[in-house]
């Protein structure tokens, strides 16, 4: 199954911040941002779990990065060309009383992509082929809500706000004057629809997604204290102020300000 995934490695410096699961008695206490809606999942085991374990949505190493296995790998039309990375999703197994372990549901993050296989129907093989709406799973998340031998499961799932632990954190990547901007531990709604970078002898600089959740321009910005303005997809705007000092270097982590959740 891990075939399937692009593993892409991001090597910058990530604060941890903490996953988590819960159960149907609880989630009551998380804001539903859609109903509930159906799809299937299937799991997937690392061939060693040592492996440092990326994404299509470019957050390198999960475990670093704070969210541990509480991840998915989405199929292409739940997976919106990168957009809907960060979105955090309930997750229940239904119509299987056999499998399903009962009154349990699982909340995970948006952190990668499942490639559609167009060597097979999308009714025959091709899970992640359009039209379906599927997710992978790791296999520990995947055995919170059903038992291994299910297989490809029959689930509910539900868009729900992310809870993070501190604020974004942008880290800083490139070269010269190529600034690549990672953004992660987003709360809210989780995903990003618009980034603008200012430096402080420039005004507001809107910023390119490159993939995932990083954001790219080509700037001279060095030797400038950062703010950034991020845009949520339900339209909301957080502005952190002079997030980097004038001396921040390519490789740094910086912590800005929050969405509520």
């Amino acid at each position: 199954m891990a075939s399937l995934f692009l593993l892409l490695a991001f090597s910058n410096s990530i604060l941890l911040s903490s996953a988590h699961y819960s159960s149907s008695s609880s989630s009551s206490s998380t804001t539903s941002v859609s109903e509930w809606r159906s799809a299937r999942a299937t799991y997937y085991a690392a061939a060693d779990p040592r492996d440092a374990v990326g994404g299509a949505c470019g957050y390198g190493d999960l475990e670093k990065a704070g969210y541990g296995k509480a991840t998915a790998g989405l199929s292409t039309v739940l997976f919106e060309k990168g957009q809907i990375c960060g979105a955090c999703f309930e997750v229940k197994c239904v119509d299987d009383l056999r499998w399903c372990i009962p009154g349990t549901s699982i909340i995970v993050t948006a952190t990668n992509f499942c490639a559609p296989n167009y060597g097979f129907p999308a009714d025959g093989g091709g899970k992640c082929n359009p039209p379906n709406a599927h997710f992978v799973l790791p296999i520990e998340i995947f055995e919170k809500i059903a038992i291994w031998k299910a297989s490809n499961m029959p689930i509910q799932y539900r868009r729900i706000k992310c809870r993070k632990e501190g604020g974004m954190r942008f880290s800083i990547d490139g070269g010269g004057v190529f600034i690549s901007v990672l953004i992660n531990n987003v709360a809210g709604v989780g995903d990003i629809w618009a980034v603008k970078i200012k430096g402080s002898k420039t005004g507001w600089l809107p910023m390119n997604r490159n993939w995932g959740q990083n954001w790219h321009i080509n700037a001279d910005l060095k030797n400038q204290p950062l703010s950034f303005e991020v845009t949520s997809s339900d339209g909301l705007t957080v502005t952190s102020y002079n997030v980097a000092p004038k001396d921040w270097n390519f490789g740094q982590t910086f912590e800005g300000k929050q969405f509520d959740s």
